[in-house]
């Protein structure tokens, strides 16, 4: 589960902002997951309630905002936003083009407390 050395490196991220901040504690991590990141959110939030303890991070909590992929139809031009993998188009059947976005895995924003 890759996830956790994610978490592992989101944490140590957030902290180093967090005091160059001066912040003494965080509050809210907020990241953006992509449907085709290839990570997936409920591990994530798993190692985030398990390695928080000991960090900046112990009373946070964590926003995730899960960024859909774009699909496009190469018959009937329907443009899809979809949080899943799909190969067909849902009005015509023809094969599906990706059209970008998913695929980020980003640590957006803080929210802090200073004291």
């Amino acid at each position: 589960m890759h996830e956790i050395s994610i978490m592992q490196s989101t944490l140590q991220l957030a902290e180093k902002y967090a005091r160059e901040a001066g912040g003494t504690a965080i509050s809210r991590i907020c990241l953006r997951v992509g449907a085709v990141s290839g990570v997936v959110p409920e591990a994530l939030e798993f190692a985030f309630d398990v390695l928080k303890k000991e960090t900046l991070a112990k009373s946070a909590s964590l926003h995730i905002e899960r960024v859909p992929v774009e699909f496009t139809c190469s018959r009937c031009r329907s443009s899809l936003r979809l949080n899943e993998i799909r190969f067909d188009c849902p009005d015509c059947g023809e094969l599906l083009t990706l059209g970008g976005g998913g695929a980020e895995l980003e640590l957006s924003h803080l929210e802090l407390i200073q004291s």
